[in-house]
């Protein structure tokens, strides 16, 4: 449900587990790709592309830490904050976008810079 502001209310925080991440819908975002609100072990989220830039895997499935995202299948990580690729086989940087939690609900802001 998109509010006032253009945020879209995408989960719960309680619906990602730390160091976890869940993919939302292009069909809801807008956007050309799939997002994945990602949490990180100290409970801070973030959101990036979904698609890792190397090969077709989900993010979402990845593991979350110290920052970062690790993609399921090559390892390729990213870095939470402003998609910086930080290992290969990945080169190509990947899309951040705005999150903002409030009152125990994530809000995503597709394509805003965080």
């Amino acid at each position: 449900m998109t509010e006032p502001d253009g945020g879209i209310r995408v989960a719960a925080l309680d619906d990602i587990s730390e160091g976890e991440g869940l993919a939302i819908s292009s069909e809801i975002t807008g956007t050309e790709d799939d997002i994945a609100i990602l949490r990180d072990l100290d409970g801070s989220c973030w959101a990036l592309n979904d698609t890792c830039t190397h090969a077709q895997a989900s993010l979402a499935d990845g593991w979350v830490e110290d920052g970062y995202v690790e993609c399921p299948v090559h390892s390729s990580r990213f870095c939470l904050r402003d998609g910086h690729v930080d290992g290969p086989p990945a080169t190509v940087d990947t899309v951040p976008h705005r999150v903002e939690v409030r009152e125990g609900e994530i809000y995503l802001f597709p394509n805003q810079r965080p």
